[in-house]
Parts: structure tokens; sequence; C-alpha cells
């Protein structure tokens, strides 16, 4: 079993901003794909950035730019860096390992930008 945990959401103003952090742990298997979502109010959940074990980063259009994923293997943890925030990155980001063909998926944490 995978269990995420992440932290740093919170309220901020527009152009501002935050960090989100996801500790991994449990049985991992050393080649995977991290990654950060985010679900607006009555939205769908959409990728905002990926990486996998060894490669590079993938990012929406809409954070390009201005967000910026990073990933520590050593300590499974991999951080979302989010700069010049606007009111529609508002939402709730959660944090998706997938590995052997499964996805684990954090529980959540809620970002909330303010005009």
């Amino acid at each position: 079993q995978v269990q995420l945990v992440e932290s740093g959401g919170g309220l901020v103003q527009a152009g501002g901003s935050l960090t989100l952090s996801c500790a991994a742990s449990g049985s991992i298997f050393r080649v995977n794909v991290m990654g950060w979502y985010r679900q607006g109010p009555g939205k769908q959940r959409e990728l905002v950035a990926s990486m996998p074990s060894r490669g590079f980063t993938n990012y929406a259009d809409s954070v390009k730019g201005r967000f910026t994923f990073s990933r520590d293997n050593a300590e499974n943890t991999v951080y979302l860096q989010m700069n010049s925030l606007k009111p529609e990155d508002t939402g709730v980001y959660y944090c998706k390992l997938s590995s052997l063909g499964s996805d684990y998926w954090g529980q959540g944490t809620q970002v909330t930008v303010s005009s």
C-alpha cells in the first residue's frame, strides 16, 4: 500500500505564492510517476503537473511559467511551487502516484485565491 499526505494549502491573495508538499510512504516502486491534480468548484479534476521518477515535467498550459514541480526521489516527496496565483487556481489540489498499473491519491489540500 502507498499513502500520500499533502500539505501547504491555504488562502492567498491574487498574485501571491504557495508551496504544496506531498510525502509518499509505503511500498513504493522506484519507477513511478507523481503529479499534482486539482479540482475547482463545479469543475472536473485536471492535471496540473506530473513528472516520472526520471524524466521531464509535464505542465498544464494554464500554469506554465507560474508553477514549478519538483521531486526528491530519495525522500519520495514532491513539491509544487505556485507563483502569481490567480482566482481561477482555486480548488482542491491532489497528489497522485502511479506505479505498476495502480494509482494512489492523497486526501487533497484546499487552495483558495482571493481577488
